[in-house]
């Protein structure tokens, strides 16, 4: 009662719980449908700000960064595969002005990576479905007050 519990196939704990929540280790197969009730919450990670601005979509899949500089963003590592979705906050600092450089890997209407919101403290968000090669943009809301 009142304790973590751990669920185990062949002597391998699969399913693991804790007063955090539910842990699940390995690959989840589900054919059909997973029900659940109540929300769901993908933390949102802050990014590393440098010269190159490294993301992987794996560890951080919804992630933000604020460009104290002009930035590239390198290509996402660590995919889980073709269909998973990932979203970047991009956040100017108080200066703004500051630009960003997409790597090929992203892949933007018309072949055209977008020209940021150069409004200090603002913020664009973009959302990513990745094809098993490239990250293809399936959303963008820019020019965001975020307080």
């Amino acid at each position: 009662a009142n304790g973590a519990v751990n669920l185990y196939y062949d002597n391998v704990a699969k399913i693991a719980t804790s007063a955090a929540g539910a842990t699940i280790t390995g690959t989840l197969d589900v054919v059909g449908n997973v029900t659940y009730s109540g929300g769901s919450l993908t933390t949102e990670d802050t990014l590393t700000d440098g010269a190159t601005v490294t993301w992987d979509v794996t560890a951080s899949p919804v992630a933000k960064v604020t460009l104290a500089g002009s930035r590239t963003l390198s290509a996402p590592s660590n995919p889980l595969g073709s269909g998973q979705y990932a979203s970047l906050l991009v956040i100017q600092d108080g200066t703004g002005s500051r630009t960003l450089t997409w790597n090929a890997a992203y892949e933007f209407k018309d072949d055209t990576a977008p020209t940021l919101t150069t409004t200090a403290s603002k913020g664009d968000l973009f959302t990513f479905r990745y094809n098993g090669a490239k990250w293809l943009e399936v959303g963008r809301n820019q020019n965001l007050s975020l307080s």
